[in-house]
């Protein structure tokens, strides 16, 4: 392996470059998923032109096995001992967790993201992903205690909260005027946001979460 004589500018000049190419390399691997939250203007193909919550144009490409689910409807009655959900939600002064939306993972997605987390619905609010221990009437809505492997959130749902569940969703859906959430889109080598997963509220509805 040849001795780089650091007293040689054009070793140093070649040296600093390799470096910072490795740098880039490693900042682009590092870089977190993208929350995308918002409404479909177009499809072109494999590309989605997204209006997003804040207002931003945003472009977004599905890989070619990319999943739908559709967001839809349900209810709390369906929130059982044993379900496995997700809370976002507002931390309360006594600990508890105020929920802003619930929902309902099929089977099929039990102990996705589990645990509890920061979340940006709301400024401070949070994302619990656990299984339902019990579930009581309280004075403020229903109080559901969950579980995750590190711990346990009571939460108080107010009668008005949000209860969604994840079905089985096709490409059909996904088509301008659909309100949408990609939970983590990820930049890649090109520049290109890209989604494995879209989740396109049914019924009009935007996905609460």
């Amino acid at each position: 392996m040849p001795i780089i004589s650091w007293s040689e500018p054009r070793a140093l000049l070649a040296a600093l470059m390799a470096i910072s190419a490795l740098a880039t390399v490693a900042w682009a691997q590092q870089s977190p998923p993208v929350r995308i939250r918002g409404t479909i203007e177009n499809v072109d193909g494999s590309m989605l032109m997204i209006k997003s919550r804040e207002g931003a144009d945003v472009t977004v490409r599905m890989t070619d096995n990319v999943t739908v689910f559709g967001v839809a409807k349900t209810s709390l009655s369906e929130i059982k001992p044993g379900s496995y959900i997700g809370v976002s939600a507002m931390p309360e002064p006594d600990g508890t967790q105020k929920a802003l939306a619930v929902h309902i993972f099929p089977e099929s997605q039990r102990g996705a993201a589990e645990g509890f987390r920061p979340w940006d619905l709301r400024p401070n609010s949070t994302m619990t992903n656990a299984t339902v221990a019990e579930t009581v009437q309280g004075a403020d809505g229903q109080i559901i205690l969950v579980k995750y492997k590190d711990g346990e959130k009571k939460v108080v749902v107010p009668p008005a909260t949000p209860i969604v569940t994840f079905v089985a969703g096709d490409k059909s859906e996904i088509k301008a005027g659909a309100k949408i959430i990609i939970f983590g889109a990820v930049k890649k080598d090109d520049g290109v946001l890209e989604a494995n997963r879209v989740n396109v509220g049914r019924d009009g509805i935007t996905p609460p979460m």
